[in-house]
């Protein structure tokens, strides 16, 4: 009946049926995608949009507005079309469309407009400070991922691991600028310094970084720089090693009974020694986590329980954590030394103090 009287009907798996199909839907209005299998296999198209909708960032309508308002003074400005293009590929690949997805349109709407009256500096490029987390390719944030695959220039360390390096942008050069323990291929002044000179050739930079780039991970110092010399750039924070670490080893750092309070602590050793309030860190109630104090994990154990803390607290060890390498080692503040010393233990790993750890044996999810 509803054919004969022209209805449009839809029946549910029923796709014979059917005079139209109902498809999944990406809404970026008035950007739309439409995903359709035709009735074959409705549940594989919505896993299709649901793989869209998280890498399509939601401000591309915005973009689209954007880009709107300025299309009949572009149109106006070039007349040949190849020139037109080339204009909105680097409209939508740079500064202005990144401005638009931190919900800046103002800015990016003044600056779309300088490249347009070409007053503005456009051999600058930008650098983009990103956060690679502590090892698992899962843990990056979209932003971090989308920035990776359009940069043209990727400097990264040791500390990045080679999954997440797996995912940057396949034609992007690579530069290795190392990080290791008395064994920085590039210092850090350099590095600085070279984030400037490849972002003035007008490149997109990233600096891919391990962890958090403000934890430990001196991202204050480039993004200093780059200030100074008028670069614009963008920061991404990542999931910091303590608590990637410490929740693929089941030891979570802040609990009810055990801890209140969570410090993370810089364990380099600078002539022999950490300087360190050992008074604050010995009490109880409280999770230490130690960073890069493998090689001064004598010297913690020791100072720890000369401040007060009890020789037999649990501690553990976790070595490349969140990937498929990843080990664990527990121990007590006093048996820490002899733990180092008798098992092959490689950096990066992390040293984490405090009752927390005893749940581990309950909680552990990760390498079971």
């Amino acid at each position: 009946m509803a054919k004969s009287a022209n209805i449009p009907v839809n029946v549910v798996d029923s796709p014979a049926l059917c005079s139209f199909v109902m498809p999944s839907i990406v809404d970026r209005s008035p950007i739309v995608i439409a995903i359709s299998s035709a009735g074959k296999a409705p549940v594989l198209a919505r896993l299709i949009r649901a793989k869209l909708e998280s890498t399509i960032p939601h401000a591309y309508g915005k973009l689209a507005e954007l880009a709107g308002n300025f299309r009949d003074q572009v149109k106006a400005k070039f007349n040949n079309i190849e020139d037109r293009r080339y204009f909105w590929e680097k409209i939508f690949s740079g500064i202005v469309a990144e401005k638009v997805f931190s919900g800046k349109v103002d800015e990016a709407k003044a600056d779309l407009q300088a490249q347009l009256d070409g007053s503005s500096d456009s051999e600058v490029g930008e650098v983009y400070l990103v956060g690679g987390g502590p090892g698992d390719p899962d843990l990056l944030t979209f932003k971090a991922l989308r920035l990776m695959q359009q940069a043209d220039v990727i400097l990264y360390d040791r500390l990045v691991s080679k999954e997440v390096m797996e995912l940057v942008r396949r034609d992007a050069e690579l530069i290795y600028v190392g990080k290791e323990r008395d064994n920085h291929t590039v210092a850090q002044g350099d590095i600085n310094q070279l984030l400037v000179d490849l972002a003035k050739q007008g490149r997109r930079v990233c600096r891919l970084k391990g962890g958090d780039p403000f934890i430990f991970g001196r991202g204050g110092e480039e993004i200093e720089t780059l200030a100074e010399n008028g670069i614009p750039f963008q920061v991404v924070p990542g999931i910091t090693a303590a608590s990637g670490c410490s929740t693929y080893s089941g030891i979570p750092l802040t609990h009810r009974d055990y801890s209140q309070s969570c410090r993370f602590v810089t364990g380099h050793l600078k002539d022999g020694s950490m300087n360190l309030p050992w008074d604050e860190l010995a009490v109880e109630q409280q999770t230490i986590v130690f960073y890069m104090a493998l090689v001064g994990s004598k010297h913690l154990s020791e100072q720890l329980i000369a401040h007060g803390m009890r020789s037999d607290m649990p501690v553990a060890l976790v070595e490349k954590g969140t990937t498929p390498d990843q080990k664990v080692y527990t121990t007590t503040l006093a048996g820490l030394p002899d733990l180092v010393e008798n098992e092959t233990i490689h950096a990066p790993t992390l040293i984490i103090v405090g009752e927390v750890v005893k749940l581990r044996e309950k909680l552990n999810w990760f390498d079971t």
